[in-house]
């Protein structure tokens, strides 16, 4: 493989991959390394993304212009990069409106969040209930783009983590109008995963919101009632802010916004003719 084709196969790539391109061809040193991405970037066909971070410029393109996978940016961050969040649900095609940011799981976090054409890239930990590698695993799969493979969270641990850290989804409206889109979800994935997490409330969000789509997913009260049995011991706000007014939900014990309860943000039915 040569360069050229390394960067067709590669457009955004880590300074770690180059290398190990490099030592395939015969040529592992580290001045063969700095030679070759000082001569490509002086003839404008690399961009600097971070500090041992590159994308490729198409060939003529103005690197100032030519556009970057920010999905492939997320994803090179670190090793163990897992696409979540209101990430995932904009990967997936299910994400109702747009966020420049890019949200990553790792076990290694940044030090610091940075900015790229806009982008902000954050890291986030998972939650610390995951004992293991198995867990962390649970509900991720790879997608495809281009000739990489990203690590995304699926759409059943997507759902379960955008409620569990609902400022990372963008709040409850984006997580339900991008769901609407979903026809099928694999329902004993979606409660095993919420049940991993341990956290009440939740469990209880997430039952929550099977028991409001039941129709659309066939939820049978199986499911709901293995989440029912985790449900918070005392009443807990599924808006943990408690800014806004809400109702109880006597089933889950989930004290729920009335903009979520009555889903304001439906357009009333047109009136009859």
């Amino acid at each position: 493989m040569d360069t050229q084709t390394f960067f067709t196969t590669h457009p955004v790539f880590t300074v770690d991959e180059f290398d190990r391109y490099l030592e395939s061809c015969g040529s592992g040193s580290r001045f063969s390394r700095n030679r070759l991405l000082g001569y490509y970037r002086a003839t404008n066909r690399l961009i600097s993304v971070r500090n041992g971070l590159y994308a490729v410029a198409a060939p003529g393109a103005d690197p100032e212009s030519s556009p970057v996978d920010s999905f492939l940016v997320a994803s090179a961050l670190r090793k163990d990069s897992v696409l979540a969040y209101h990430t995932a649900l904009e990967l997936h095609g299910f994400a109702h409106s747009l966020r420049e940011e890019g949200q990553i799981l790792t076990c290694h976090p940044m030090s610091a969040r940075f900015e790229f054409r806009g982008v902000r890239y954050r890291t986030v930990q998972p939650s610390a209930a995951l004992p293991d590698e198995d867990a962390l695993s649970l509900g991720v799969i790879t997608a495809s783009r281009g000739y990489l493979a990203v690590r995304v969270t699926g759409i059943e641990r997507t759902l379960v983590d955008c409620l569990d850290r609902l400022r990372l989804a963008g709040g409850y409206e984006e997580v339900w109008r991008a769901y609407e889109s979903v026809t099928y979800l694999d329902l004993e994935l979606t409660v095993r995963y919420a049940l991993l997490l341990s956290n009440a409330t939740t469990i209880a969000s997430v039952g929550y919101f099977l028991e409001m789509q039941r129709t659309r997913w066939m939820v049978s009260d199986d499911y709901l009632e293995r989440l029912a049995a985790h449900r918070p011991d005392h009443k807990h706000y599924l808006d943990r802010s408690r800014s806004a007014p809400g109702k109880l939900v006597s089933r889950w014990n989930l004290v729920v916004p009335e903009a979520v309860f009555y889903r304001t943000w439906e357009e009333p039915d047109e009136p009859l003719a």
